[in-house]
């Protein structure tokens, strides 16, 4: 089946997706990196897109774009709304219908995506992104801040899936991780992504014998 690439607005200024915890987490240093994220994007003039929440990280985040100057757009479902406590003073607040939709939306809005430390929501929502990015439906460039080396088991999976042969080193290699949040803001800037290869693994045979899955329609907004 064919299958639409999800598009980018065009907008003034670039704006970042930030996915990140509803909680604070246990050490400080995750609440900084928050606020670090938000001030930073304010300062370079980009627009934040984000889950809408007003607590954990997310209101971290949010609060810190928002002192800084920066556009802040709020996406969150209906069934969230309460759970996550919307943002109220956000420059915009989307409210929909499904989490589906909710990502859908934000990955229209956004030209970056990037992970702070969060749980299991996070983690769905980045490898979504980096997911769809491989297959080519969204060409969005996915960024990992590893906050005291929270993320370093992760990676070290990924690059284990690379030396298993179940991941292309290519492929990996369009999630930018870094600890350094202005480099890895620079990077996520100026990145391109490499050209779509063939969906067989090196070795491998027929569709059958991988488990690659067939791509659908993805109605646009």
């Amino acid at each position: 089946m064919s299958h639409d690439v999800i598009p980018s607005e065009p907008f003034p200024r670039p704006r970042l997706a930030v996915f990140c915890g509803s909680s604070h987490g246990h050490e400080p240093e995750y609440t900084r990196a928050a606020g670090a994220v938000g001030r930073a994007l304010g300062e370079r003039g980009w627009g934040l897109v984000y889950g809408g929440g007003n607590v954990g990280l997310m209101g971290v985040l949010a609060d810190a774009a928002l002192d800084a100057g920066a556009e802040v757009i709020g996406v969150i479902p209906h069934g969230l709304e309460r759970r996550e406590v919307a943002h109220r003073g956000l420059t915009s607040l989307e409210i929909v219908a499904t989490m589906h939709e909710r990502k859908h939306r934000m990955y229209t809005l956004a030209d970056a995506v990037l992970a702070l430390p969060g749980g299991i929501g996070t983690l769905e929502e980045l490898f979504e992104a980096f997911t769809w990015g491989q297959l080519g439906i969204v060409s969005l460039p996915c960024g990992l801040l590893d906050v005291r080396g929270y993320y370093a088991p992760l990676v070290a999976m990924l690059d284990k899936a690379v030396d298993e042969g179940f991941l292309r080193r290519g492929q990996r290699e369009r999630l930018l991780v870094d600890d350094d949040l202005k480099r890895l803001l620079d990077r996520l800037a100026t990145y391109e992504a490499p050209p779509q290869p063939s969906w067989e693994m090196p070795g491998a045979g027929t569709d059958e014998e991988t488990d690659g899955e067939e791509m659908v329609d993805i109605p646009k907004p």
